[in-house]
């Protein structure tokens, strides 16, 4: 069962004890309140055979009258005021969705939480692997380019460049792809400065040459590209 299900089945508990002891408090506010109207009941009736007894002889004693009426009205309005009070199954309902909806944000903000971890903890897994086949790719390199031009045709030569190829390919599919050095502006967040060079025909702090090829993964460097300034 989840966590969503078990704090709606405490919900539901809850609500139903809630209506039982509403139900039940309402059955002894009734029973309270029957003697009360039982007692006006049998004012207005005592009032009434006062005013026919008294005849017009008493039409003088009318704000004794009025007085009963107030005092009536005032009992009606006490008997009915409760009615006004805010019921407490209402309030245990209340009281059971405001946990309810603080227990659900709470959940929602540590499921991202989680997520966001675990991209991370998978980023850092990935940076770990790509940095151990980088090694694998540099001799790949290594080895292609000491084979000599006559023997470029050879299928072993062949086999070992589509290999090379091919792991390339799959390396870029899951976002490594090479930094871009000779030619370009050093850069200290890409590039590793190992040599300085003078040469009048390149520009001012421009990447001679490289030594070993620095790669990213999804916009964060995984190796430094090693490399030569000039000027």
């Amino acid at each position: 069962m989840s966590k969503e299900d078990m704090v709606r089945e405490a919900v539901e508990e809850a609500k139903a004890k809630a209506a039982k002891e509403a139900e039940k408090e309402r059955d002894e506010n009734q029973s309270e309140a029957e003697p009360e109207a039982c007692e006006d009941v049998q004012e207005e009736t005592e009032c009434t055979d006062n005013d026919e007894g008294a005849g017009e002889a008493e039409e003088n004693e009318e704000p004794e009258e009025v007085e009963d009426e107030e005092d009536k009205s005032g009992k009606e309005k006490k008997r009915f005021g409760r009615k006004n009070k805010k019921d407490k199954k209402d309030e245990k309902i209340e009281e059971l969705t405001d946990r309810l909806t603080r227990q659900m944000a709470e959940f929602d903000n540590f499921r991202k939480r989680t997520e966001k971890e675990k991209s991370q903890m998978y980023e850092i897994g990935a940076k770990d692997i790509i940095e151990k086949i980088l090694p694998v790719v540099d001799n790949f390199e290594r080895g292609l380019a000491a084979v000599p031009e006559e023997e470029q045709s050879n299928p072993f030569a062949e086999g070992m460049e589509k290999i090379y190829k091919q792991l390339m390919t799959t390396l870029e599919e899951v976002g490594v792809k090479p930094i871009e050095a000779v030619g370009n502006e050093f850069n200290p967040d890409f590039h590793n400065a190992v040599m300085h060079v003078e040469d009048e025909e390149l520009g001012e702090n421009i990447v001679a040459e490289e030594f070993q090829k620095g790669y990213t993964y999804r916009d964060s460097v995984v190796r430094h590209s090693m490399v030569k300034v000039a000027n």
